[in-house]
């Protein structure tokens, strides 16, 4: 009995024979999706994780059943038992085999067999019924707000796993009466959607700070950056579950087009500036710090709120400098003070951020970087690290000072290349260095030192590209106002094609949602870890055939994967000296002053609230090369993976793991010849390959690190695992043609040709598959190809046949 026969014939009976649903509010959920399978290349991923049964009872998931054939120990799904309760946040799981129970407590650590399975509401009163008896107001709130399913857009958009396991978290911080609540997960998670789903919670639960559920909550979305609100917005519209009237997106001045409104979506869209109020009417409010800071006669728009206006409050990308105590956008929190405020970040506790983790406090729920990409649910990356001759620039006579006044002997390093020395040479260098490895059509930004730096490089890549449009590339910076805003808006367009480049400095690094990103090139120094989570978070969103996406590291960027910080678990910070007590505000009386309207939030550069990184010295000095150091510009490019515990590998590194997963396909060098000189047992260890993280494109790699590009994916493995020579495709086929002998004149042109492409395009060319297209290709019908060769099953034997004498013993050769 097989474990699907098992499942039907056992294990669904027990359960339902248990009241599992049957009893009202109870589902068996089947198959349960828990990863999608990492990318590992060419369309495909790993296996996904599902658990086999999900139990749940009043929308909740309360137990997981693992299940194994009939003929198996009923013990041996234990260790996916105890992996899919801990990552679904549930306490009772269990294995079994149909015939026999294995029965674990997550939270208590015991475990044992098995007569029945508990009934739904003895397995509800196992987990919750101390709750009822000892916090009594805490499980009444809990019941109110998980009485309200998921909005999924009729089962279109249901949140995945770990948004569901933070959107229960923040619920039951509530249900325990706590009002500062932060969430981290990281860049293209989803944190929007949990927003989303968290007041669409409250909202239909009519939570309200009272505690009455006598009218629906007030929220505020609050970020610092309108092209965040607006996405947010956009978010809440996209599954159309609000009310017309629920949502209102606030603007200090002119509204948005009409229609920029209607891609947006219902709803009200209010100007302070032309109503000369606050709006007061609605339930989820959308707006930037900076909108609520500005008001008439130097007075905040927040004040003409009563102070307990909202119930809750969504603080996005909070790490951001909302927390901070010396913050005038920190006045709009403690003004609200009575709101429950969940933070929303990407960046797991450092030094740099801790001013969020003092206010909002330890996380509720934290989702990384890693966890997303080995599930499957962001993309992975690898890293170009590209190196040119002239990284550290010394000025010698032949070069031509233009501008400025050069300092002899002095290096230029590529920190001060753009915001100290312009070199109008290496620049053009570097950008046809990176317009070469690019695919030309795919999305790409480029971040760049200074604004003006982001202006110089759109130039030239519109020089060197050959798309000739002439909005192929575009430059988007603070300067660039609504209509950089515009080429923004056109480049998240994933039906839109144009603009395919974008360069930035500062503005593009966070809170951009564009999936199509396939590349980010690095023409600028990252000092700071979190920025650098932020740059990378651009690309990590999913996209239909987007297996991977590029990072082109000019500027040893690459460093920030050696800190150990990189993607670990939150650290409690060093420790810090004592703030002095905040200053009293001489205008406004208040400790956080909220009279200073601030545009921007500190620089992750310079560490300044208003940036000086763009603020160009009053002479920069610039320099033409001299044509002989142009002509003597020259880089080198090194591969970096990314690997399943989070860092980036180098190819060295990629070689010994998969030296290690080797042994465990074949044995020995015989064998590895038996199975790649036929095309089925070929195609198999390569799908096995590809199950161990090591698909078509990674061997691809692999190849060139090897420097063995003209040679059979064969040599590559018997390299790894037995340190063979690597021997090349002509080699090969040469040596193949040696045995020609045994065929017929006619058999022979074929196996000629098809050696041919071998040597021209590699071992894929002789896939079973593969057959059809060649003989089309050599006699173009199928008829005419049986007319010169016999029947089909001839054809396929010499085709088959001839592919042993490819992958003769090396004495041959």
């Amino acid at each position: 009995m097989n474990e699907q026969e098992t499942r039907t014939e056992y294990i669904i009976p027990a359960l339902q024979k248990a009241g599992w649903g049957i009893v009202a509010g109870s589902r068996i959920r089947e198959e349960f999706p828990i990863s999608k399978g990492r990318l590992i290349g060419h369309g495909q991923r790993s296996k996904p994780d599902k658990a086999d049964f999900v139990l749940q009872y009043k929308n909740r998931n309360i137990a997981v059943v693992e299940a194994k054939k009939r003929d198996l120990h009923y013990t041996e799904g234990v260790a996916q038992a105890k992996d899919y309760a801990g990552r679904l946040q549930i306490r009772f799981t269990y294995s079994t085999n149909g015939l026999h129970i294995y029965g674990m407590d997550m939270q208590k650590g015991t475990e044992g067999d098995l007569n029945k399975y508990p009934s739904p509401d003895e397995l509800w009163a196992m987990v919750f019924g101390d709750d009822v008896v000892t916090l009594p107001a805490k499980a009444q709130i809990e019941e109110k707000l998980f009485d309200v399913p998921f909005e999924t857009k009729n089962l279109t958009k249901p949140p995945r796993y770990y948004q569901e396991n933070a959107i229960n978290n923040v619920s039951q911080a509530i249900a325990e009466g706590n009002n500062r609540i932060l969430l981290t997960l990281a860049t293209g998670t989803g944190k929007t959607a949990i927003a989303f789903q968290i007041a669409w919670r409250l909202y239909k639960a009519k939570w309200n700070i009272k505690g009455d559920f006598s009218r629906s909550p007030r929220i505020l979305f609050l970020a610092d950056r309108n092209i965040l609100a607006d996405q947010a917005y956009s978010s809440f519209n996209e599954y159309s579950a609000f009310a017309e009237d629920a949502l209102v997106r606030i603007y200090p001045g002119a509204l948005p087009t009409e229609r920029q409104q209607k891609e947006m979506g219902k709803g009200i869209f209010h100007s302070l500036r032309k109503s000369g109020k606050v709006p007061k009417n609605g339930n989820i409010f959308f707006a930037i710090f900076q909108t609520f800071l500005s008001g008439p006669n130097d007075t905040p728009y927040f004040g003409e709120y009563e102070k307990d206006f909202f119930d809750f409050i969504i603080i996005d990308e909070c790490h951001r400098g909302g927390a901070n105590d010396e913050s005038s956008w920190r006045a709009i929190l403690d003004y609200f003070s009575p709101a429950v405020q969940l933070g929303l970040t990407a960046t797991p506790k450092r030094n740099q951020n801790i001013d969020t983790y003092n206010y909002f406090g330890e996380p509720v729920y934290v989702y990384s970087l890693k966890q997303g990409i080995n599930d499957g649910f962001l993309t992975p990356f690898k890293v170009k690290q590209v190196t040119t001759n002239q990284d550290d620039y010394i000025y010698s006579p032949d070069d031509e000072v233009l501008e400025g006044e050069i300092e002899e002997g002095k290096v230029y390093d590529i920190a001060a290349q753009n915001r100290v020395i312009e070199i109008e040479g290496i620049e053009r260098y570097r950008v046809q260095q990176f317009m070469g490895m690019i695919d030309q059509s795919q999305k790409t930004l480029v971040f760049c030192a200074t604004q003006a730096h982001a202006l110089a490089v759109r130039n030239l890549i519109n020089q060197v590209v050959t798309n000739k449009n002439p909005n192929y590339c575009h430059r988007v910076t603070a300067d660039d106002g609504k209509l950089g805003e515009q080429h923004l808006r056109d480049f998240q367009d994933n039906e839109k094609s144009i603009p395919t480049i974008l360069t930035t400095s500062q503005k593009l690094s966070t809170g951009v949602d564009a999936p199509e990103i396939r590349n980010i090139v690095l023409l600028r120094p990252i000092k700071q870890l979190i920025e650098f989570k932020q740059i990378v978070g651009r690309g990590t969103r999913l996209f239909d055939g987007k297996d991977y996406f590029t990072i082109y590291d000019f500027v040893k960027a690459y460093l920030n994967f050696s800190d150990p910080e990189w993607d670990g678990e939150p650290l409690d910070p060093e420790p810090q000296t004592p703030k002095p007590e905040p200053k009293t505000c001489n205008s406004c009386g208040q400790s956080s002053c909220y009279c200073v309207k601030e545009p921007e939030p500190p620089c992750y550069t310079c560490g300044q609230d208003f940036c000086i990184c763009d603020k160009q010295p009053k002479r920069m000095i610039k320099i033409k090369l001299a044509d002989g150091k142009i002509r003597e510009l020259d880089s080198t490019v090194r591969t970096l993976f990314y690997s399943a515990d989070g860092t980036p590998i180098s190819s060295e590194e990629y070689l010994q793991n998969l030296f290690g997963a080797l042994p465990d396909i074949f044995k020995s060098e015989n064998e590895l010849i038996h199975i790649w000189s036929r095309p089925d047992t070929r195609k198999k260890l390569l799908e096995e390959l590809k199950e161990k993280g090591f698909a078509k494109e990674q061997l691809e790699e692999f190849q060139k690190v090897l420097h063995a590009e003209n040679s059979d994916l064969y040599d590559v493995l018997a390299y790894v695992a037995f340190h063979s020579t690597i021997v090349q495709r002509t080699q090969r086929a040469e040596n193949a043609k040696l045995h020609l002998g045994s065929y017929d004149a006619k058999q022979q042109e074929f196996l000629n040709f098809v050696l041919n492409k071998y040597v021209s395009s590699g071992v894929y060319e002789l896939d079973e598959e593969k057959l059809s297209p060649l003989l089309l290709l050599k006699y173009n019908a199928i008829t005419d190809a049986k007319k010169e060769l016999g029947d089909i099953t001839s054809i396929r034997n010499t085709f088959i046949g001839f592919q042993t004498h490819l992958y003769a013993s090396r004495k041959a050769i």
